[in-house]
């Protein structure tokens, strides 16, 4: 298997405007990111991942972009941009970019003069659609509103948006559009960026025709929100093939795709070898179980791709980014056993096939925030999610349920620095509530204490680099139809390393699946349970042992 940087790496995702405020106005920025960058490197993360710092209005949260080769006021500067690339880059981590370009913001100059007139050069830069029987194109609906068309008066027509109405799809079958998106790139990766997060890449190719979704409604209003129908059309790898082509060749860079609705078939027409169109893709099998997740369920996924991928291309381990809630909420267990949880979380994203992701916050074990009211949510989707749960019948206080399990906001709160008014984040207000639990759960906090979940973390990574076998080595599960352990080796050559883990908060016994008494090499709680050919695990232990 080869070897590379991009495979070996831990990958840290700051979600910019709730990292680190330096100014006072409630929302984080780049110069805070650079005063953070010591805690980043003594954590031993080697990637950053920064989520957009371009100008927006700011309808999705950055996510709407009007100008892809600028900073945003509020964030900084390019100056600040080049100083944390450079700082960045002397402290021996990478940065990768968010790169969005399924669509634009309604306010981007491209989209402006599409809407003026049929005949304008940009037009065709945007998807513009007739009115079919007096209504919408077809049947599909937005993830932000109910239809993902909107009408626009000035010719008549309507444009597509698969997000909300402020950001228009691009339309990719235009060839001028492809060499916009490939100059965009190349402005930046001439700069130094190590890379790509690829916002909704797979959705970049729409399906021939743009026919009507087969679904039932998703939605109060008729429409029917397909996924399915919107991802992974064919032709995709086309357009990822010139991008290689007329830019990723060129440089020594890794890229990874949040692909929507991908399988592990789907996946290796993208990062399959020897052509490696990605470096690596996000699948979201796991979180979209949601309500119906069992930790069997969640285990048979993971054994599925690591069947299906290894040794023939390479995927991602991530719990949550800034579109999901904390998991240390979901996954674990939030209340008594909140550290040992953490940890256990954190182990098996390390430890299992493919390139950890760290989401601000995680590395502390912060969790989902208490919000009471629809007015406390900043997230336009959550904001939707609650219009249409009240309009099929649902009371307040039901719908609120709903987004206190789910909502991205809860990812977004600002990250938890020290006990000090706001947790550190900023001196003025911030833009999101900060989790009243951040007086006892905060890094400050935690640098003192030998057995908290940051220290855990610190040695996690540091193992991971010392023990090449957690990266390369293969893969093979035991007590496979347990739903209340999670038992894995990883062997490269005469390494072995096994992984035991209690999903639960009582004590679980397993049966070692090696000769011998293997050492332990790293456990989430101050010492180490003893081993013979059974082991008694306790709640939530997590034992990475030399095998």
């Amino acid at each position: 298997m080869e070897r590379t940087w991009w495979k070996e790496a831990v990958i840290y995702q700051i979600y910019l405007r709730s990292f680190q405020d330096s100014n006072g106005d409630g929302v984080g920025d780049i110069p805070g990111i650079i005063s953070r960058l010591d805690y980043l490197q003594k954590l031993g993360v080697t990637v950053l991942w920064l989520n957009p710092c371009y100008p927006s209005p700011d309808v999705d949260n950055g996510y709407d972009i009007s100008d892809y080769c600028g900073i945003a006021p509020r964030f900084g500067t390019m100056e600040d941009f080049d100083r944390l690339l450079a700082e960045t880059h002397r402290r021996g981590m990478k940065l990768v970019m968010d790169l969005v370009v399924n669509h634009t913001s309604s306010e981007h100059p491209w989209f402006k003069e599409s809407r003026k007139s049929k005949d304008n050069p940009y037009r065709d830069y945007y998807i513009w659609r007739p009115a079919k029987d007096g209504r919408e194109p077809n049947n599909w609906g937005s993830h932000f509103t109910p239809s993902a068309w909107e009408y626009d008066e000035t010719t008549g027509e309507y444009y597509l948006h698969l997000f909300a109405k402020e950001q228009p799809d691009l339309n990719w079958e235009n060839p001028a559009v492809r060499r916009e998106v490939w100059k965009l790139m190349r402005f930046w990766l001439d700069k130094g960026v190590d890379g790509f997060r690829m916002d909704v890449i797979n959705l970049i190719k729409k399906p021939a025709g743009l026919p009507d979704s087969p679904k039932a409604p998703t939605c109060a209003e008729g429409y029917s929100f397909d996924c399915e129908l919107y991802a992974n059309n064919p032709g995709l790898c086309d357009f990822f093939r010139e991008m290689d082509r007329e830019v990723l060749r060129d440089y020594d860079v890794m890229t990874v795709g949040e692909t929507a609705r991908v399988t592990p078939e789907f996946a290796l027409d993208y990062v399959g070898e020897p052509e490696r169109l990605l470096s690596m893709v996000f699948h979201f099998q796991i979180v979209e179980l949601r309500d119906g997740f069992t930790w069997p369920k969640f285990k048979a996924i993971q054994r599925m791709w690591a069947d299906k991928l290894w040794g023939r291309g390479w995927s991602s381990q991530f719990l949550q980014n800034h579109d999901q809630p904390r998991c240390v909420s979901v996954y674990g267990d939030d209340g008594a056993y909140r550290t040992q949880s953490a940890k256990l979380l954190g182990t098996m994203l390390h430890t299992l096939p493919g390139t950890p992701y760290v989401y601000q916050g995680e590395e502390l074990g912060m969790a989902n925030t208490p919000f009471t009211d629809i007015s406390q949510y900043n997230d336009i989707n959550a904001k939707f999610d609650y219009s249409e749960l009240i309009a099929a019948g649902k009371t307040p206080q039901q719908a609120l349920a709903v987004l206190n399990r789910y909502s991205r906001d809860h990812a977004r709160t600002p990250m938890q620095w020290d006990a000090s008014e706001n947790a550190g984040f900023t001196s003025g207000t911030p833009w999101l509530m900060v989790n009243p639990d951040y007086v006892r759960v905060n890094a400050a906090a935690q640098e003192s204490d030998p057995d908290s979940v940051l220290n855990y973390y610190r040695r996690l990574i540091a193992l991971r680099k010392e023990r090449p076998a957690m990266v390369y080595g293969e893969f093979t599960e035991y007590e496979a139809g347990r739903g209340d352990v999670y038992v894995y080796t990883r062997t490269l050559g005469d390494e072995r390393l096994l992984v035991t883990l209690n999903l639960t908060g009582e004590p679980a016994e397993v049966r070692l699946p090696a000769e011998g008494v293997p050492a332990p090499l790293l456990c989430n709680y101050p010492d180490a349970p003893a081993a013979d050919k059974t082991l008694t695990l306790r709640p939530w232990e997590a034992v990475i042992w030399n095998a």
